[in-house]
């Protein structure tokens, strides 16, 4: 399945390159810089410049992201000013259409940037028939320690928090990133330290908070992960209960990646069986993509990230339409379970959010 993304990003980029390059060709100053030779040539030359630069400032990903909005952008104002021209019956002297696709897409990259970088709170109410005491949790997600902010920065978030006073809160998972060098980690998991909780900070693990690759590259492994943050009072769950009170368990699950890895990953029904079903049962998984065994096996709540709220209008929801996901965003009701996605405080390589923005989650949970 990677292979077939990133085929299709080079495809995606190359076209856009070309196509660009032919657009940026409209345009005077193009015309110039081109003495009498082949401006379509000179316009891609252009267009390759701009994207190099790009990468070399952002990163290659970010490059693309900002590559392709262009090109999705102009092709719509180009096909909206043609019928414009065609309704009017003339041609406009100048390339307005290629100076309304500039603009637009700077203001939506813009927009996205925004969105990415500011975070918000979003709040629920979960009414149950069971017999439960209030219950307020703060959920975040992907916070990719080191893509928008650094461990300075988290630690503001963390200060934002704290400010709703919750019962519990939960990091449902890629708390740190590949690319988060330790000294982030452990400021970060330091950071964690100052949330004041009635029944503590609980953490499982995402699909990159063990590393993809070499541990060494970043210094320090999943095990050093879950040692720094047990550290620092969190209670790290990998395919565990915890009580919460008298009238709620929270359940941990490992990530869905970690057979991959060589791990495992319990079943729903094994994780819940013998279990108290007069208390309300909150399910931590990572990715969203077990929803039907979860339903089936009674849980109440269950609390995921990984999907970053879809990112990047219009594909927002990709992962649902190959199966990767069953849910993108938001909240959903199956059978008895009630299910919440969140967009997440962060990115992973990309530093944009066109189709949605970056957030972390006030639950409270209540008796009917």
């Amino acid at each position: 399945m990677w292979f077939v993304i990133l085929g299709v990003l080079i495809v995606a980029t190359a076209v856009a390159l070309f196509y660009l390059g032919g657009r940026l060709a409209r345009f005077g100053f193009i015309a110039a810089a081109a003495r009498g030779r082949n401006k379509r040539a000179v316009g891609v030359i252009a267009a390759v410049a701009v994207f190099a630069v790009s990468a070399l400032t952002l990163n290659l990903m970010n490059a693309v992201v900002c590559l392709l909005h262009f090109a999705v952008i102009w092709g719509v104002c180009d096909s909206v000013f043609y019928l414009v021209e065609r309704f009017r019956k003339k041609t406009f002297e100048r390339y307005y259409a290629g100076a309304a696709a500039v603009l637009l897409s700077l203001a939506a990259l813009a927009a996205g940037w925004h969105s990415a970088h500011d975070v918000s709170a979003v709040s629920y109410l979960i009414e149950t028939d069971k017999d439960v005491k209030d219950l307020r949790i703060v959920m975040f997600a992907d916070s990719h320690i080191g893509t928008t902010f650094d461990a300075k920065g988290f630690a503001e978030h963390v200060g934002e928090m704290q400010k709703y006073s919750p019962d519990a809160v939960v990091i449902v998972g890629d708390f740190v990133d590949d690319g988060t060098n330790r000294k982030e980690m452990l400021e970060a998991s330091r950071a964690l330290s100052a949330l004041k909780t009635k029944y503590g900070v609980f953490f499982v693990f995402g699909n990159h908070d063990k590393g993809y690759h070499n541990p060494a590259d970043r210094g320090f492994t999943g095990a050093d992960l879950t040692a720094e943050l047990k550290k620092n009072g969190v209670k790290v769950l990998q395919d565990e209960t915890h009580p919460l009170g008298e009238t709620y368990y929270i359940v941990g699950r490992q990530d869905a990646s970690d057979p991959m890895r060589g791990g495992s990953r319990a079943e729903m029904r094994d994780l819940v069986k013998g279990l108290d079903k007069s208390r309300f049962t909150i399910v931590l998984d990572h990715q969203p993509n077990d929803y039907k065994k979860q339903a089936d096996a009674g849980v109440d709540l269950v609390l995921s990230g990984h999907t970053h709220g879809g990112q990047l209008f219009p594909l927002n929801r990709v992962g649902e339409w190959i199966g990767a996901n069953d849910k993108t965003y938001g909240y959903e009701r199956r059978k008895l379970t009630d299910f919440i996605v969140t967009s997440g405080v962060s990115d992973w390589a990309i530093r944009f959010k066109t189709g949605t923005r970056s957030e972390f989650v006030v639950i409270d949970v209540k008796k009917k």
